[in-house]
Order: structure tokens, then sequence, then C-alpha cells
């Protein structure tokens, strides 16, 4: 196929078990509320069997923006590594009836499917427990050029840059992109992966991403800094774009001499915040490629990130598309 892709992503493959979880089930099992942990296979094991009811979807962070993408009525193609396993199975069948392209052969050899074990609490805060298996062991491998070559925007999540094959798979897709003249766009993830990785990230940012993706903690832990405004002042002068969400007080994009302040999504009440800056992505990603401005684009993911919120799971419930007429409509 040579049809041009809105959106590529590389990211973890992992696929996403969630149930609701009393404070107390967190502390008996040591748990740091809010939290992403990386765990191994037996104490993924231990956990698994100790949740209760759960919710079984594929899942990882750059995939679930990808399935935003769809949702808005985008096109999308994701790179990940997943073992030959039931595991494995479930990822690709989920990720593909989303309309996500999914081309990637199941490995034969290795660590099983990688999972994410999410709790969340009464507060609708999630504690998340990751064991990344195969979708650690990605390497250059595993990238496709060409499908690279095909999207507007290549899309990279930070969760994995703690393994060095991914760096250097990383490294030569967004090689690649440039090459085809296309945006490489990055989501620092999680404020412990910027601690690890200060330095590259700064590099990263400055020498090969576009659009940067990262909330209050990420963009502050970046920089050093207490205040937000001291981190808006610096990153505007690291990248061309730079879409930076703050949960209920909303976003801020900034593009060189732009500056845009959005406001969250209004919602009834709040479930799970699980995916949200995933969706913010995928909205403003959709925004991007699609031709609207950068406030448009904001606000698409605001909306995309509100709706996420008001129900368990990463991933959207009802059509982006159908929820985004009135605002596109205008």
């Amino acid at each position: 196929m040579t049809d041009r892709l809105d959106v590529v992503a590389i990211g973890n493959a992992l696929v996403d078990v969630l149930s609701h979880e009393s404070p107390e089930f967190l502390a008996a099992h040591q748990l740091t509320p809010g939290a992403m942990e990386l765990i191994d296979t037996e104490r993924a094991e231990l956990l698994y069997a100790a949740m209760g009811p759960a919710v079984e979807i594929s899942g990882g962070s750059a995939a679930n923006t990808l399935v935003g993408v769809t949702s808005f009525g985008g096109s999308a193609a994701f790179i990940g590594r997943v073992a030959d396993d039931e595991l494995g199975a479930v990822f690709g069948h989920d990720i593909r009836a989303a309309g996500v392209e999914f081309l990637a052969k199941p490995a034969v050899d290795g660590e099983p499917s990688g999972r994410c074990l999410i709790m969340v609490t009464p507060d609708a805060q999630r504690t998340m427990n990751t064991y990344l298996g195969a979708s650690a062991q990605l390497g250059p491998a595993d990238v496709d050029t060409d499908l690279v070559a095909r999207a507007q925007v290549l899309y990279l999540e930070g969760y994995l840059w703690d393994e060095p094959e991914a760096k250097e798979a990383y490294r030569l897709a967004a090689r690649r992109a440039h090459d085809a003249g296309n945006r490489v766009a990055f989501t620092l993830s999680d404020s412990f992966c910027v601690d690890r990785h200060r330095h590259e990230f700064l590099d990263l940012v400055a020498s090969e991403v576009d659009v940067l993706f990262a909330n209050e903690a990420e963009i502050t832990a970046l920089f050093e800094v207490d205040d937000f405004d001291d981190a808006l002042q610096r990153v505007q002068h690291h990248c061309e774009i730079a879409a930076l969400t703050r949960s209920e007080r909303g976003a801020v994009i900034v593009a060189r001499d732009e500056v845009h302040v959005v406001d969250a999504t209004r919602v009834g009440d709040v479930v799970d915040t699980t995916g949200a800056g995933d969706q913010f992505a995928a909205g403003f990603l959709f925004g991007l490629t699609h031709g609207y401005d950068l406030g448009t684009a904001a606000h698409l993911g605001a909306l995309a990130a509100g709706e996420v919120i008001s129900h368990l799971g990463a991933r959207p419930a009802t059509s982006l598309a159908a929820l985004a007429g009135p605002l596109l409509d205008r």
C-alpha cells in the first residue's frame, strides 16, 4: 500500500488490564498511588491474580493515541513488537478492529507479550504496573521505513526510551520521517522517564522533535524548574510546537511566536484519568494533520481527553468524530 497516512506511531505494544481497586488494595500490595512501575513476570502474575474483575484491551500509550486518531476519522499505523501468544493475538485483533494498520508479525522467540495492570481508585487516579515483555525488545529491524515515510507525522512515546535497541529504532525512524519531509512528534510520557533520561530528551527535543507533548509535571522536570511558566518560556525555543497539558486547567500550545490557551472539557463525573494525555495527543494530531489551526487542534485534544476520563479505559467509548462535529463545522 502506498496511501498517505496521518500518523504512524512507534511504542510499547501492551494489553491493558483495568480494574477498580481501593486505596487499601494499593497499600496491601505496596503500590504508590498514581505511579507507573515496571515489574517482572513474577510480580505481574501475582498482581493479576489479586486484582478484581477487569477489562482487558490492547493498549500502550502511542497505540491508544492512534485509536483516538482513527475515532476522529483519521488514518494511522502502529509499529510495535508482540509475541506469538494469546495476549499478542489480543493486541493485534483489537488495534486492527479500531482501524489502525498493524502489519508486524508476532515474534516466535524472546519474552512474552507485554501487559499493563491498571488499578483505578475511587478518586479516578490510576496506578500502573507494567510488564514490558516483548514490546521492550523492539529494535531497528522492526521499523518499516516505508510505512514511516507514508505518514505526515511520526509519533514516538517516551516510555520505550529505556531500551538501547529501541532508541536506535527511534533514531532510524526519525531520520526516515524527516528525509520524507514529515514531522516527528514525541511525548515525554512520564516524569520518571524524564528524570532517567533528561539530557538525552533535551537533546532529542532540540535536534529531532518538531511537536512535543508533555504534561505540567513532565515539562517542569525536563527543564528542572518549579514553575510552569518558566518551563513554557524555555520550551518555546526548543521545538516547532509544544502541546502542554495541565489536567483540569486545560492546555497551553506554544509555537514560536504563537500561544494558545484552551480550557479543559467539562465532564460530569471523572471516572478514570487513564489515557487523558494519550487522547489529547490524538485530537491535536488529527487537527494538525487535517489543516486546522493550532487552537482548534488543541480544542480537539481537550474534547478527546474529556471523553476518555468519563469512563473506564484509555480509549474512546463513543465516536470522537461525532463529538467533534459541532466544533469542526463552525
